[in-house]
């Protein structure tokens, strides 16, 4: 199997792209592929490539992509925010596009709607309509180590589910032994500011740990 992948990122929240019709053309099934164990050795950061997670992009039609994602531990995810982006900026420059676009892409929390517009050889600009948000139950073993009482917890689904808690600092959190404890579901610390009408969100992504970023942590964080 010989296959080209391609490494995009959103606001440092990175991802490798793999569009599945080149195993196609070569007689491949991917249904029989071991894709959770190839995410993990690929996106190894030490023995890999290196990234958050992989994502299999499957064209259904013209603007109608498939998206599949594997987080950085071979686990399966719903949705990613930045990653729906990159996979169509993939897809953007793979078909050589040079105006602005919008893709329908199916995922495992539904078809989403990705706005593509070109900055340059390299950059889109990629914006998303990430659907509604609901509260969910909290987590197993969760517990409220390091919130502000004066700030709810917040426990949302945007399509996969979120943690959200107000603390007073977010740096002197230790958000990856909070995020261990609960590696069912992605945790947000967020604090107001710096600019009015603003917040700073810190992220423990599930299957990934800590990322740069995260879009649907994002939305649930300003919910």
């Amino acid at each position: 199997m010989q296959v080209v992948v391609t490494k995009h990122h959103g606001l440092g929240n990175d991802f490798l792209v793999l569009d599945l019709g080149q195993l196609k053309s070569q007689q491949i099934d991917s249904a029989k592929i071991d894709w959770s164990g190839i995410a993990k050795l690929w996106c190894d950061r030490q023995g890999g490539v290196g990234a958050d997670g992989l994502l299999l992009l499957t064209r259904v039609g013209e603007f109608k992509l498939q998206m599949q994602l594997f987080n950085q531990d071979g686990s399966r995810a719903e949705m990613s925010g930045n990653g729906i982006r990159c996979l169509a900026q993939a897809a953007f420059d793979a078909d050589g596009h040079t105006s602005a676009l919008s893709y329908t892409v199916a995922t495992d929390a539904g078809d989403r709607v990705v706005d593509v517009e070109p900055v340059s050889h390299d950059e889109v600009r990629a914006s998303v309509d990430m659907g509604s948000i609901e509260t969910i139950e909290a987590p197993k073993n969760w517990s409220q180590i390091g919130s502000d009482p004066n700030r709810p917890v917040m426990h949302l689904s945007v399509g996969n589910p979120h943690t959200v808690v107000g603390v007073e600092d977010v740096a002197v959190v230790d958000l990856l032994a909070i995020g261990q404890k609960i590696p069912q579901v992605n945790l947000e610390i967020i604090e107001p500011g710096p600019e009015s009408h603003a917040i700073t969100m810190r992220v423990h992504e599930r299957g990934a740990g800590i990322t740069q970023a995260c879009g649907t942590g994002a939305c649930a964080s300003a919910w």
